[in-house]
């Protein structure tokens, strides 16, 4: 059973939320919080395996909220939801260590599917996230957008064939377990893979490294005439 907090200052977002995770029966929501200072308290309360937080909220917001559970209950993970025109917010939670990105909009399974993988160690960007960031950080025009791509590019290949494999997967949401799964390799062997790619593409975490796989354009295509959730869960079944 996945354990989950969820945070937003609205009571019909926390409700639809909450309906729509608890639609899946491994998933169980133990904790509620109206805004980022009582999601902190409650986390490190009931200490749930993902805290799902809205990424504006009065007072204290998503992105200090999230700081705060990654400094002190690091077993939770994070899961920011956004609605558009919060990109620069969403530069800011990948900084914080926020390892999933959902944007309210999206398909409910996505939601499921996102909080799935980050209870799993994984991170998680929903493809609308992961190319408006991309969009973000090309900004300043084609040239700039090109020469970022080509930046990008030049980050990957510069990794291992294996290591370019593992950031492919890493990018489209599956943990180390699936990773594993689907390259054939032992778990250990893919988490030392994680561990140097973050090292040689001098990220952080989990969440930036999908990004810049994202934005080299190293992420995996689903297959033509799938859906992009039917693809994921081939993924992981596999």
């Amino acid at each position: 059973m996945i354990r989950i907090l969820i945070a937003d200052d609205e009571p019909m977002i926390r409700a639809g939320v909450r309906a729509v995770l608890t639609a899946d029966p491994r998933i169980a929501v133990v904790a509620e919080a109206a805004d980022g200072h009582e999601a902190v308290r409650l986390v490190q309360r009931h200490r749930p395996d993902v805290a799902v937080l809205d990424i504006r909220m009065p007072g204290t917001d998503g992105i200090t909220a999230a700081a705060e559970i990654r400094r002190t209950v690091p077993a939770t993970g994070v899961v920011m939801l956004t609605t558009f025109g919060e990109d620069d917010y969403i530069l800011r939670a990948l900084g914080e260590g926020a390892t999933g990105f959902l944007v309210k909009s999206g398909d409910p399974e996505e939601l499921q599917a996102g909080v799935r993988a980050v209870a799993d160690g994984a991170a998680y960007l929903s493809p609308k996230v992961a190319a408006r960031v991309v969009a973000h950080l090309a900004a300043d025009g084609a040239g700039a957008r090109a020469g970022r791509r080509s930046a990008a590019r030049a980050r990957v290949d510069a990794l291992t064939p294996r290591e370019r494999d593992v950031l492919g997967l890493l990018g489209g949401g599956l943990s180390n377990g699936r990773i594993a799964r689907r390259l054939h390799l032992a778990e250990g062997t893919v988490k030392a893979h994680v561990s140097s790619i973050l090292a040689r593409l001098g990220v952080d975490n989990r969440a930036a490294a999908a990004v810049v796989a994202h934005e080299a354009g190293a992420v995996p295509v689903p297959s033509e005439g799938r859906a992009p959730s039917q693809e994921r869960a081939s993924c992981e079944e596999g």
